[in-house]
């Protein structure tokens, strides 16, 4: 699977993922080949380009709730996009409560792991991509740490909130997270504080969600038990999803960081990050599940096998290189042996016969 901007689309080219309007209304199946009458419809539709299957590569498989997911995102991005935009002109959302209740429905009870699929984003639409994903993400970890109902739904409120900042700031630097200059630091500490003074004069929520919103702007210390003992748990809750969704994404401009990598930096910044919170991210979304390609640290590629739940980091993998399976568990195999990173060169997603992988696993 590669990405292909819009103004290089080529007629005959198959599409990996699904195309569907503002209502959720499917436009165009996955492996559909483009017609010039499709690629000018993408083009109407103001899309950056689009995730292309290349000439040889099998039709990824995606399970009904992984469609329901990509078709969900598609369409709240526009309702949240309405909603920061009316709030910024100081006018009340229409839909926010309403978005936020099917966040929480869809996703804030789930007893297993789903497939986060990211979704790429420009300056233009990062905000709104960006709160959609905190919101999905902090309800599936506020489950996790059984919070009860109403603080999870004021969680999922400020998440879909916090950041609205970003939209007093030049397009140029909303997806910007990183490596600000002393003065773009000044633009967006001024730029955060506008959003939370916007969000106090125009929204109609209780005043637990405006706390929360502001307390996001704040920096924190876990490393002190004193320190962090008084910190609220949504601030937790969405500084961890903040963090996985801003690394995972795939910016127009920039190349995303594995989920691997992610996940191991999450776990290793005692400082920054609430560990409580990290394991219950990790027992919400599936990092490294049957059917994902690895680079090991012994320069072996191998398969993903079996899941390891109590570390996933540490999943059964066939190496390709050896044909020999290694489970990353076992204290002798993980003193010398890990999972360098995700292979990226396709989809993940690999169809996987279940009964080669019980031969595998059995020998």
């Amino acid at each position: 699977m590669i990405f292909v901007p819009t103004d290089d689309l080529k007629v005959g080219m198959r599409l990996a993922k699904p195309i569907y309007n503002k209502n959720g209304v499917l436009l165009y199946e996955r492996n559909t080949k483009l017609t010039l009458q499709g690629i000018y419809s993408v083009k109407n539709f103001g899309l950056i380009g689009l995730y292309i299957l290349e000439p040889a590569e099998p039709l990824p498989p995606m399970t009904a709730e992984d469609i329901e997911f990509e078709r969900f995102q598609t369409m709240a991005v526009f309702s949240i996009k309405d909603d920061l935009k009316a709030i910024k002109a100081g006018k009340k959302p229409a839909e926010l409560m309403v978005l936020a209740n099917q966040i929480v429905r869809m996703y804030g009870n789930l007893e297993h792991k789903i497939n986060f699929a990211q979704n790429l984003r420009s300056p233009e639409d990062y905000v709104y991509k960006h709160a959609l994903n905190v919101g999905i993400l902090s309800a599936l970890i506020s489950h996790k740490l059984h919070v009860d109902s109403s603080e999870q739904m004021n969680i999922v409120v400020a998440a879909l909130l916090y950041d609205i900042g970003r939209l007093f700031l030049p397009t140029k630097m909303q997806n910007k997270t990183d490596d600000f200059s002393a003065e773009e630091y000044q633009m967006y500490r001024k730029a955060q504080l506008d959003g939370c003074n916007v969000i106090n004069e125009s929204v109609d929520i209780n005043n637990s969600v405006k706390r929360l919103v502001k307390s996001c702007q704040e920096d924190y210390d876990y490393s002190s038990e004193v320190n962090s003992k008084n910190i609220p748990w949504g601030v937790r809750v969405i500084q961890v999803a903040h963090y996985y969704d801003v690394r995972t994404a795939m910016n127009l401009y920039e190349e995303p960081v594995s989920e691997v990598r992610v996940v191991r930096n999450l776990l290793e910044n005692a400082r920054n990050f609430d560990k409580t919170v990290v394991r219950a991210l990790l027992d919400s979304v599936r990092i490294l599940s049957p059917g994902v390609c690895v680079e090991l640290t012994n320069r072996e590629r191998g398969l993903v096998i079996r899941e390891n739940n109590d570390n996933p980091l540490q999943p059964i993998v066939l190496s390709f290189d050896r044909n020999q399976v290694y489970d990353l568990s076992s204290q002798r195999v993980a003193a010398t042996l890990q999972i360098k990173d995700i292979m990226k060169t396709m989809d993940n997603r690999i169809i996987v016969d279940d009964d080669m992988l019980k031969e595998y696993l059995n020998q």
